[in-house]
């Protein structure tokens, strides 16, 4: 799979699904050369940011202990990508369309790549830029999981995959909100 088939993956059922719906990546690679390091990314940019420019958060902040917390935030991840996994796969089952498991985590392991790459917005020093760069990425995310339940699924339904979209970026987003505070309370 190419990069040009890959960016296609937030905009169309139509175009990349295809390709990686063909080459079906096992998940154990998904989970070894995806999932693992790019989750990364979030956890060690939280690092930096706390310890190297902790004028970017709150005064009561700059005294946390960065590395716990930017560990318990990286198994947080994990753990959320997997139920991400089981979870898209029941809302599905609920409304009537059929995905496997395979196609059900593949798109968990996908969808939070935007995300976690958005944590590079940190690197800004600027929150306002950070947080506007993380509403980029989650909007990258949607499209993804969108165009992933409408390829995966094979469905055309635009209405039930819409469903099953704000279900399991609603679960997602509760798992974020919850990880960022477990992270900073």
């Amino acid at each position: 799979m190419n990069l040009y088939a890959l960016s296609q993956l937030p905009l169309s059922a139509e175009r990349g699904w295809p390709d990686l719906v063909r080459i079906r990546p096992s998940l154990a690679r998904l989970f070894l050369f995806v999932v693992l390091p790019l989750s990364l990314v979030p956890p060690v940019m939280l690092y930096l940011a706390g310890t190297h420019q902790p004028e970017m958060f709150p005064a009561d902040y700059s005294r946390r202990p960065w590395l716990a917390v930017a560990a318990v935030f990286y198994v947080a991840e994990i753990a959320t990508v997997l139920a991400m996994g089981w979870l898209t796969r029941q809302v599905a089952l609920g409304h009537g369309l059929a995905i496997d498991h395979h196609d059900a985590f593949m798109l968990a392991a996908i969808a939070p790549v935007p995300m976690w790459l958005s944590a590079l917005g940190l690197l800004t020093g600027s929150f306002p830029v950070a947080v506007v760069v993380a509403l980029a990425g989650l909007a990258v995310s949607c499209g993804i999981v969108y165009h992933g339940v409408l390829a995966l699924c094979r469905t055309r339904e635009a209405v039930l995959a819409g469903g099953i979209v704000q279900s399991v970026i609603g679960a997602g987003l509760v798992a974020w909100a919850f990880l960022l505070l477990l992270a900073l309370a």
